[in-house]
């Protein structure tokens, strides 16, 4: 089966909203693997990896608003090379 990842970076209010949370509940359900964390610039970077199909349907939630308390003002997405990670975890 083919994988692939992607790396989003959502702007707005994605930050103290439990953004990373929901994001790492969506992925799992999805099967996906890979990570989120807040960045500096009050971003958010997620990067998941995965069946092409299950990562389509994490970046058209994300595309579609995400998380009940976020705000996506911003989404930009683009592909990354294939990492093999175990879950999908919170980085801080």
């Amino acid at each position: 089966m083919t994988q692939i990842c992607i790396a989003a970076y959502a702007y707005g209010v994605v930050q103290g909203v439990g953004f990373r949370y929901s994001v790492q509940q969506q992925a799992k359900e999805l099967g996906l693997t890979g990570y989120a964390r807040n960045l500096d610039d009050g971003s958010v970077e997620v990067v998941v990896c995965g069946d092409p199909e299950q990562v389509d349907q994490l970046t058209i939630w994300l595309k579609n608003g995400g998380p009940r308390n976020a705000k996506i003002e911003r989404l930009l997405v683009e592909p990354r090379g294939i990492t093999a990670y175990s879950g999908f975890s919170i980085r801080y």
